[in-house]
């Protein structure tokens, strides 16, 4: 196998363009490649408006010519998901079924153990239903929403693979994702996604796949308590939400995957004094542009129509000490309201695969320090969360409208009116967004604003729209544990994002898999 790296492609290359340039690098005939396999494609829009696509090419050649090109040849490895079985007869439970619960489960099930997976939320056919319900009718079922079911909070987002990490476990999650049905791009894009459209099949296929090895599942079924016994877990306390029923279950193992919006299990675990500690998250707004603005802004005047549309990643670093960055960007996306409680209002941003629709948005968010808290309480960071979101709640009208305003009245208090047509269901609501944010964030939006919009033009024009609130874009505590993965209750194992040790898809879904990896060399 030869790889061929720093490969210039024409933003709308096709195959014969491809074998062109392998020919060309490796002066052969056509005939002499038996097969290629991009491995790594990037956008490079350096030299505006000339932008083309940079790649590796995994090349195969017919009868040993490969050992002609020694400065070429490698070795094309895919990590799997793979472990030789192990018999137990002990119980291993998986408390939500978001990335991290989901490989976590997937990884157990591989390993011959059978876990048994509670999920508060629906199956997510059923789960997508009541999102709608509350985007279009304002009727939130606090269970099962775009933060509880089956897939987690990521099941409604775009998808994100992007990870700081990289490792044989990003590999592997990305080919376990495209095994089970998401599109080839995500094993060779720079920045890959998968769509939230693609996401709810992928999820269904796991589950199922789950089911086969022996795995069991049990939606509609929260985690109301944990019963110890000398410091070590012994079962679990589940109650079906549908019906109230109440089982109590022996637990050996228990994977706590419950994501980042899990209020009520964060105070069960503080009432039997789980080691819980305060951390650092981030608050802010959700800002809205038309995606050609930024396509203009980051490919040219003359952009070539075959391209994506365009992403941007942001930061300005603040005298007061402050930092102002975009979150979880989504090109040709939607703001979405990601509720989970009456009384509150949380958004969030969704694309499909396509991303194909006419505006762009993120999250700019400031990052928010346990000194803001007021207290020292472990769970003080939650309740700060909830505090502003339910300002937001009424600021909007107490309907589950978000509240809203142009980039320039926010900034200059101008009567600037927006020129989006906003994506944001079930509606919002124009005022002072300034009332229902934090003073240090307003101040730190104000200063940082500008800063952003000097770094990417058209990303802050006075016409753009801020919707509030984001405040969900990480938990602010942590679960702690130690080095075999266990909290200080032996059998209780924090994981993921809820747990304060992952940031999106790629990251949770790693640290289920490294926590299953830790129980299996504890049998």
């Amino acid at each position: 196998m030869l790889q061929l790296e720093q490969i210039s492609l024409p933003i709308n290359f096709n195959e014969q363009i491809i074998y062109r340039k392998i020919c060309k690098i490796l002066k052969i005939n056509k005939n002499n490649i038996k097969s290629y396999d991009i491995s790594k494609l990037s956008i490079d829009a350096r030299k505006k408006p000339n932008v083309k696509y940079i790649a590796s090419i995994f090349v195969e050649l017919k009868e040993n010519l490969e050992n002609k090109y020694p400065n070429y040849i490698t070795t094309k490895t895919i990590k799997k998901l793979n472990f030789k079985q192990k018999n137990s007869n002990k119980t291993f439970i998986v408390v939500g079924f978001g990335p991290s619960g989901m490989f976590g489960a997937l990884s157990l099930a591989r390993m011959g153990l059978k876990p048994i997976i509670v999920e508060q939320g629906k199956q997510v056919e059923e789960r997508e239903k009541d999102v709608k319900n509350f985007w279009q009718n304002r009727v939130l079922n606090k269970y099962s929403n775009v933060q509880f079911g089956e897939g987690g909070a990521g099941t409604f987002s775009d998808g994100k693979l992007n990870s700081n990490i990289k490792n044989d476990y990003c590999k592997m999650v990305t080919q376990e994702l495209y095994n089970f049905g998401a599109p080839k791009e995500i094993t060779y894009f720079n920045k890959p996604h998968i769509g939230s459209d693609n996401l709810k099949q992928i999820v269904t296929n796991i589950r199922e796949h789950i089911k086969s090895l022996g795995g069991t599942f049990m939606f509609n079924t929260r985690l109301e308590d944990i019963e110890i016994k000398e410091n070590q877990i012994k079962s679990v306390v589940l109650k079906n939400v549908l019906t109230n029923e109440i089982v109590n279950l022996k637990a050996d193992y228990v994977l706590l995957c419950v994501g980042h919006s899990a209020r009520d299990t964060f105070e069960m675990l503080y009432k039997h004094n789980v080691n819980l500690k305060q951390k650092p998250f981030a608050m802010g707004v959700r800002i809205e542009q038309k995606q050609r603005d930024i396509n203009l802004s980051q490919y040219g005047k003359q952009y070539v129509k075959g391209l994506p549309n365009a992403d941007y990643k942001l930061v300005a670093h603040l005298p007061n000490g402050r930092s102002v960055f975009t979150f979880c960007m989504c090109p040709g996306g939607q703001i979405i309201a990601s509720s989970s409680d009456n009384g509150e209002i949380v958004t969030n941003g969704m694309s499909n695969f396509a991303r194909d629709k006419e505006n762009a948005n993120s999250a700019v968010l400031v990052n928010i320090v346990p000194s803001d808290y007021g207290s020292d309480n472990p769970l003080a960071g939650i309740y700060y969360q909830a505090k502003f979101e339910r300002k937001a709640y009424v600021l909007g009208g107490s309907n589950f409208n978000a509240p809203a305003q142009s980039v320039g009245e926010f900034l200059y208090g101008k009567n600037i009116k927006t020129n989006i047509n906003h994506s944001y269901k079930p509606g919002i609501k124009f005022c002072k967004i300034a009332e229902c944010l934090p003073p240090v964030v307003t101040e730190s939006l104000k200063m940082g604003l500008p800063m952003l919009n000097q770094k990417l033009k058209n990303f802050a024009k006075d016409e753009n729209l801020l919707v509030a609130i984001e405040s969900r874009s990480s938990c602010p505590l942590t679960i702690v544990r130690d080095e075999s993965g266990q909290s200080n209750i032996k059998g209780l194992y924090p994981v993921g994002e809820g747990a304060g040790y992952a940031g999106g898809i790629m990251s949770s879904a790693q640290d289920g898999i490294k926590i299953a990896e830790l129980i299996y060399k504890s049998l």
